[in-house]
C-alpha cells in the first residue's frame, strides 16, 4: 500500500539539500514509493472535531535551485487521508509550536504522528535530560541570582544558555575572572521571564560534541562536531565541523538510560548531544545530523527510521 506522508515543515523551498535531516527523510520515503505532502504550522487549523492542512503535493529532488516540485495545494483531513504526519518544523520552541502540538495531538489516535506530538511538548531539548541528572553535567535550572552565584563559585568556569535556545544562539562560557555575568543575565532577563541553564563548564568540548542519532530509543549511530578554534559552540550552523566517530562505552551506557522514556513518549527520531560522557540536551523537535552520519559513516538513518516506521504501521 502507498504511504501518505504529510510533513509539517518550514518550507522546502528553503531547505539544504546536503545537509537538511528532513528532506533525507523524505527522499527516503519517496524512494519507496510514498506520496509526500508539505505544509507548515500556520496551516493548521480545527473546526467542528476535525484538524485539517492546507497542503501541497510534493516530489523532492537534489536540485538546489528547485529542491521541490509542488502540485496544487489542497486540504487534507489529517485523521483521514494521511498514514503519517511528520512534526518537523525547526525551533524556537514556542507557543506556536506548542499549539500546533495540541491539534496533531487531537488526532494522534487515528494517524500516526511522529515525534508523538505530546512526548514534544512535554520534552523541550534542555529540560527532558533534567529527568536523568546522573548523566548531565552539574546542571543548574534558576532566576535566582544568589544560586546562581553560589553555583559559579562552587564550579567557577561555566556555561550560561537560555532554556528554548537552538543552534547554538546564545550560549557563553564564562570564566571565573569574566564580570560579564551580570550584564549577561539583565539580558537575558529582560528578554524572557524563563529561568536560564547554567552548567559546569566540560573541557572535552575542545574534543569534539558527539550527535548520537536514536531511533524508537536504540542508538544507530553518531558524528563527531569539533568547534571552531577557540569556541565552544560545535553546532554545525555556525561553524563546527563533522567528522566520523564511534559510540563509547559512556555514549552506549547514556543511551540505555533514555531509550526506554524516548519509547515511551513515542519520541521516534531524537538526536542527543554529548560531551565527554556526559548528556547536555536531548533533541525531539526537528533533530539533524542524519545527512552527515550517512556521508561520513555510510550508516542511513533515513532508511533504518521508514522500516521502523512501516512495522509499526503493520503491527497496527
Amino acid at each position: 500500500m502507498t504511504l501518505r506522508i504529510a510533513i509539517q515543515m518550514d518550507p522546502l523551498e528553503r531547505v539544504n539539500i546536503d545537509g537538511d535531516t528532513t528532506f533525507a527523510l523524505a527522499e527516503a520515503a519517496q524512494a519507496r514509493g510514498a506520496e509526500i505532502f508539505v505544509y507548515g504550522p500556520s496551516d493548521l487549523s480545527f473546526r467542528e472535531g476535525r484538524v485539517t492542512a492546507w497542503a501541497r503535493p510534493a516530489k523532492v529532488q537534489r536540485i538546489r535551485e528547485t529542491p521541490g516540485i509542488f502540485g496544487p495545494a489542497q486540504t487534507l483531513d489529517i485523521a483521514r487521508d494521511v498514514d503519517v504526519v511528520l512534526m518537523r518544523q525547526d525551533p524556537p520552541f514556542d507557543m506556536a509550536y506548542i499549539t500546533a502540538c495540541h491539534l496533531l495531538e487531537i488526532v494522534a489516535n487515528q494517524t500516526l504522528v511522529l515525534n508523538d506530538p505530546a512526548g514534544v511538548r512535554s520534552s523541550p531539548e534542555k529540560i527532558f535530560p533534567l529527568l536523568f541528572p546522573e548523566i548531565m553535567p552539574p546542571t543548574l535550572v534558576s532566576r535566582d541570582r544568589q544560586v546562581i552565584d553560589a553555583f559559579r563559585e562552587e564550579y567557577r568556569d561555566i556555561i550560561v544558555k537560555p532554556l528554548f535556545g537552538h543552534g547554538g544562539a546564545g550560549v557563553f562560557r564564562l570564566q571565573y575572572e569574566d564580570s560579564n555575568l551580570d550584564s549577561l543575565l539583565e539580558l537575558f532577563f529582560s528578554r524572557s521571564a524563563e529561568p536560564v541553564m547554567v552548567q559546569a563548564f566540560l573541557p572535552a568540548v575542545s574534543e569534539g560534541d558527539k550527535r548520537i542519532i536514536l531511533i524508537d530509543g536504540e542508538p544507530v549511530g553518531a558524528i563527531n562536531r569539533r568547534p571552531k578554534a577557540g569556541q565552544v559552540r560545535s553546532n554545525l550552523v555556525v561553524g563546527g565541523t563533522a567528522e566520523a566517530t564511534e559510540l563509547s562505552g559512556a555514549d552506549r551506557n547514556i543511551c540505555e538510560a533514555i531509550g526506554p522514556e524516548l519509547r515511551r513518549r513515542g519520541l521516534m527520531l531524537t538526536g542527543i548531544d554529548v560531551i565527554g560522557g556526559r548528556l547536555t540536551e536531548v533533541n525531539v523537535t526537528s533533530p539533524t545530523g542524519v545527512q552527515a552520519l550517512k556521508r561520513l559513516s555510510g550508516i542511513d538513518a533515513a532508511a533504518k527510521f521508514w522500516d521502523v516506521v512501516q512495522a509499526k504501521l503493520a503491527a497496527g
